[in-house]
């Protein structure tokens, strides 16, 4: 059986020259943030220009949480990213509306089914697995109890929460996800990358690989 490498997303993208970064380092995946609350918003506008720097076949993904509709169309006009995330309390119908593959990003707590949730989320390319923090929607850099994934689910997973270099190589042996999700694990600040984390944090999940 041939061995699959894990795919990255470093998320939480403000700038140009993070973006460049991240890229080079060998990430698959560059995420923005459109949810104004948070310390990593950056507009569709701004996401556009920093996406200049994305070369080909490295995906972009729109993040949003409990936006209104008309909002998440207005930026697929400004900047079509190739994937939405969804962070809040969105519905599987309003999740499928927007003609754009989406993951659904889950917080992770004792006595939740995920089986079920998955079940119900079955047009989602992924779920994304995030710890449960109260009245934070996601980007805590919290981890949560990684036995609380059952192996059987039947979409892939994308791992977030509380992933760093320190802990990824660990992370990626244990749970074998689909793909890895960092942003504040990789920052020198809320919102501004850290080069050299990226590539510790690329390195480790590659460790775990072999």
């Amino acid at each position: 059986m041939l061995a699959r490498s894990t795919r990255i997303k470093i998320c939480g993208i403000t700038r140009y020259e993070d973006a460049t970064a991240a890229a080079a380092a060998g990430a698959d995946a560059i995420g923005f943030v459109f949810y104004r609350n948070s310390p990593r918003f950056v507009d569709p506008d701004r996401a556009k220009a920093i996406a200049v720097a994305i070369p080909p076949f490295v995906s972009t993904v729109g993040l949003f949480v409990d936006a209104d509709a008309a909002d998440v169309e207005a930026s697929l006009r400004t900047f079509r990213v190739d994937y939405l995330q969804f962070h809040g309390d969105e519905n599987r119908e309003y999740c499928s509306q927007f003609g754009v593959p989406f993951l659904k990003a889950v917080r992770m707590r004792p006595g939740l089914d995920l089986l079920h949730y998955s079940a119900d989320f079955s047009a989602a390319r992924a779920l994304l697995l995030d710890a449960f923090v109260d009245g934070v929607p996601g980007g805590t850099g919290q981890r949560f109890d990684w036995n609380l994934i059952p192996r059987n689910l039947p979409v892939p997973i994308v791992l977030s929460g509380g992933l760093s270099p320190d802990n990824i190589t660990e992370a990626v042996r244990k749970v074998r996800p689909w793909a890895v999700d960092v942003s504040s694990g990789v920052e020198a600040a809320k919102g501004i990358k850290d080069g050299d984390k990226i590539k510790q944090f690329i390195r480790g999940v590659r460790n775990a690989d072999v």
